[in-house]
């Protein structure tokens, strides 16, 4: 899978907020707010095609947690990724 080309983080009030843009530069209708770790998956995942494992092991090089929670987390980053149109099989 990969992140959506036209995918835009901006800080907005203090928070990393997603905006897609459409093709003619004007929908910003899928708007997302982003935490800590999902912005960190978004900037070191963005620009290449990457799995699960991929995913999970940005999790665990950056936080203290275990495989299964690192896993759980990115399943739900990917859903969530998905259901907004934010990432593309590649």
């Amino acid at each position: 899978m990969k992140i959506i080309p036209n995918l835009n983080i901006r800080n907005v009030a203090g928070e990393h907020i997603v905006m897609r843009i459409g093709a003619d530069g004007t929908d910003m209708t899928t708007v997302i707010a982003l935490n800590e770790s999902s912005l960190l998956l978004c900037e070191r995942l963005r620009g290449r095609a990457f799995g699960i494992d991929d995913a999970v092991n940005v999790l665990l090089e950056e936080y203290d947690v275990d495989e299964a929670t690192a896993r759980h987390d990115v399943e739900n980053w990917v859903h969530e990724m998905r259901r907004n149109g934010l990432l593309s099989d590649a």
